[in-house]
């Protein structure tokens, strides 16, 4: 062989495997998403939104080396898990699942994709993970709120409106965490402490929930708290009609329900919860295992009020709640 086509022919044999290589680096990777509530909902496009927002930050782009499959449930458990199993059988490189529901739908499908779960409120009780420093298996993830936090929902409510003698905690029991017993021990103690009647209300439907709305109305003295859970969420409008309709002053686990017209929330932020799970995804895209990622809490929380609601139901904001809010809305 002559040696300029030796040399030629060498070039070519050094110069294929850098090309692989690049190629390789830049094989679109594929994520699945299960988004629990109706695609058409404000607060959850602000969600991925965020998420996606997340992961451009960090180089990945959906379109040019990352593909996105989202599947939205509409709040319904029976369709989390038939979007969860189509999510699986795209075999993507990891899964973001939101909420208990969702994350239980996927991890019911597959035991090896890794999957990141956002907006779970008890992953070790609800056997997600070992523990939250060493989560074992493939999941792992962001809490969404920790049970005390229903204490203070009831101290909220007493404190914006001190005529309220019983409190009831709205649920459903197929979508909030552990059922609705997560909760219940933070928000009775609290309930107890502050001289307040505190009632267990699990609700399943719309209409279950117009039933025990306007029969919890009808004596004075009612208010309502409505859990962190992909059912309340999506159903908000009802309550918030109705709970205007029946004069009862109520906190809600979310801003977005202050802004449709509650009174008072208070709640890590939905969006910002979203956007750190992109970090975790964009570790498990590089190589690293959801059992050495160790389960995140929450960072932001929001005080929402509504002060016109307020108005309308009779009561005035307190100072106190007044200064503590990061939104006010008039």
């Amino acid at each position: 062989m002559k040696r300029r086509e030796f040399i030629a022919g060498l070039g070519g044999a050094v110069a294929w495997p850098l090309a692989a290589r690049a190629q390789q680096r830049e094989r679109t990777r594929r994520v699945g998403v299960l988004m629990v509530w109706d695609e058409n909902d404000p607060e959850a496009k602000a969600s991925l939104s965020a998420f996606t927002q997340g992961l451009s930050q960090l180089g990945w782009i959906d379109g040019r080396n990352l593909q996105i499959d989202v599947r939205w449930a509409g709040g319904n458990v029976d369709q989390m898990r038939v979007s969860a199993k189509q999510l699986v059988e795209l075999q993507p490189d990891v899964i973001l699942a939101g909420t208990t529901p969702g994350t239980t739908a996927v991890r019911q499908e597959t035991r090896t994709i890794p999957i990141v779960f956002v907006n779970v409120a008890d992953p070790v009780g609800e056997g997600f993970v070992a523990g939250l420093s060493r989560p074992a298996g493939n999941l792992t993830g962001f809490i969404y709120t920790e049970a005390g936090i229903a204490g203070k929902w009831v101290e909220l409510l007493t404190e914006i409106a001190p005529a309220v003698k019983r409190v009831a905690i709205m649920f459903n029991p197929d979508t909030a965490p552990g059922g609705g017993s997560y909760f219940l021990p933070a928000f009775e103690a609290a309930a107890h402490s502050l001289k307040v009647v505190p009632i267990a209300a699990p609700v399943r439907s719309d209409a279950e929930i117009e039933t025990f709305i306007n029969s919890f109305g009808r004596e004075p003295g009612g208010g309502l708290a409505v859990t962190a859970d992909a059912f309340m969420f999506a159903h908000r409008a009802l309550i918030i009609l109705l709970a205007a309709r029946n004069n009862l002053p109520a906190v809600y686990q979310g801003d977005v329900f202050v802004s449709g017209g509650g009174l008072l929330s208070y709640a890590p932020s939905n969006a910002d919860n979203f956007h750190r799970s992109a970090s975790y995804v964009d570790r498990i895209l590089r190589g690293a295992k959801p059992a050495d990622l160790p389960v995140q809490l929450p960072v932001k929380f929001v005080i929402a009020v509504n002060t016109k609601t307020a108005k309308t139901l009779g009561l005035t904001v307190p100072q106190s709640i007044l200064l503590r809010a990061d939104e006010v809305i008039e």
